[in-house]
């Protein structure tokens, strides 16, 4: 894993309160995520309710409410339980425009067991902006937030 993900893996570990409090445990990653990578116009949460995804904590433009699993990016990553990197968002099938802006994107599913809990969704208004050490350090912080967010509260 590069160095910028080590130090964001770090901080996010840091600021992690083991609370009862979960919205606080991702605004904080969120926002540690938006200013520590570059060339991202949007990087946030959508958490699961039911067969579908609700918009969470975010640094960005608005965003899409609600994503059905199976629809877009996010729940298609949500549904197969496994991240998907899209170099041109407009070559997905499917692909649900929040920003016109955005032209890649990331999506990790933050997993326990079989159970999807949310989604991290990270936006580039860059082609092909999200590489293997993305994707690598991403899952990682997926894996240490699934374990520390107290997601039995949701």
């Amino acid at each position: 894993m590069p160095k910028t993900y080590d130090s964001l893996l770090e901080q996010i570990e840091g600021l992690l309160t083991g609370q009862d409090y979960w919205v606080a445990d991702l605004a904080n990653a969120a926002a540690c995520l938006y200013h520590g990578l570059r060339d991202l116009n949007w990087i946030g949460f959508y958490i699961r309710r039911g067969d579908e995804l609700w918009l969470g904590p975010f640094q960005g433009r608005p965003a899409c409410t609600v994503i059905p699993f199976g629809k877009g990016v996010c729940g298609t990553a949500a549904r197969a339980r496994r991240p998907i990197v899209v170099p041109d968002v407009n070559e997905f099938p499917g692909h649900i425009v929040c920003d016109p802006a955005s032209r890649s994107e990331l999506v990790v599913p933050i997993v326990r067991g079989d159970n999807v809990l949310a989604v991290i969704d990270a936006d580039s208004p860059l082609l092909n902006r999200f590489t293997d050490a993305d994707l690598n350090g991403m899952c990682k912080i997926a894996e240490v937030l699934a374990d520390r967010v107290k997601w039995d509260i949701l």
